[in-house]
């Protein structure tokens, strides 16, 4: 477990991991969560009762597991409402679209694949244009590689099944261990790049957008496949950069100078 940084509150930083413990298991048992994290069985106890008390956890009397709680949903819901990831890449996209003349795009994870939550469109007519709130495969396209490449492997293998996955270009990747091989590419590049693997006259290059160390979604520079791969080195710096500045706000690192 991560030591918090100056100026945090160092219980507040404890209860906040316990939550965060629950993405990747449903359900928590006192003293295996007290492992998970490196804890103390006493004050993981303490954290869970406290959270428990508020409504971000719950407690089954029988098996004495924790689950979380109907207060988690609501936040949820009242983060969604605020569109705070949204507010935080509309200047970030908006500046990807006028330097390299190509739509920007964010998009989130939405059930077994990703949804387009913002879209800046580029200004020539010779463009790619999302449209916002369209829901696509997790493997269609650059979009969604540079999303579930960050997944737990569990969550992986149950996305993707034994396949094939569906196909809809030449270039779709359908079979699961070439899309685990290509994942492992995009961990290492922190960058994905896809040639009409969903839009066949479509390229487009893709980076993983973070939040407390999970991934939230992706930051997309989509356009003709002509136009994009001509530029392609900067597509990549630029795409990659304006994603890690996004990360690092949503981290509470703050705007750079």
């Amino acid at each position: 477990m991560g030591e918090p940084g100056r100026g945090t509150a160092k219980t507040l930083d404890r209860g906040l991991l316990v939550l965060l413990a629950f993405q990747h298991r449903t359900e928590w048992g006192v003293s295996e969560l007290a492992r998970e994290l490196g804890l103390d069985k006493a004050v993981a106890h303490r954290l869970l009762t406290t959270l428990a008390h508020r409504g971000f956890v719950l407690a089954d009397p029988d098996t004495r597991r924790y689950r979380l709680g109907v207060a988690v949903g609501v936040l949820a819901r009242a983060a969604e409402r605020g569109g705070a990831l949204e507010a935080a890449a509309r200047p970030l996209l908006t500046a990807l679209a006028r330097e390299l003349g190509e739509s920007a795009v964010l998009n989130v994870p939405h059930g077994a694949g990703y949804r387009t939550a913002l879209a800046v469109d580029a200004a020539g007519p010779m463009r790619y244009s999302a449209i916002v709130g369209e829901t696509l495969p997790a493997h269609g396209g650059a979009a969604g590689h540079a999303i579930f490449a960050f997944y737990p492997d569990d969550d992986v293998r149950r996305l993707l099944g034994a396949g094939p996955l569906e196909r809809f270009s030449d270039t779709t990747v359908t079979d699961p261990d070439g899309l685990r091989a290509l994942y492992a590419r995009v961990r290492r590049d922190r960058v994905s790049i896809s040639h009409g693997e969903y839009d066949l006259n479509v390229t487009s290059v893709a980076a993983p957008v973070f939040a407390a160390g999970e991934v939230v979604g992706s930051l997309v520079v989509i356009g003709p496949h002509h136009n994009v791969t001509e530029k392609i080195d900067t597509t990549i710096a630029r795409v990659r950069g304006a994603a890690e500045s996004l990360t690092r706000l949503l981290d509470g690192g703050g705007a750079e100078e």
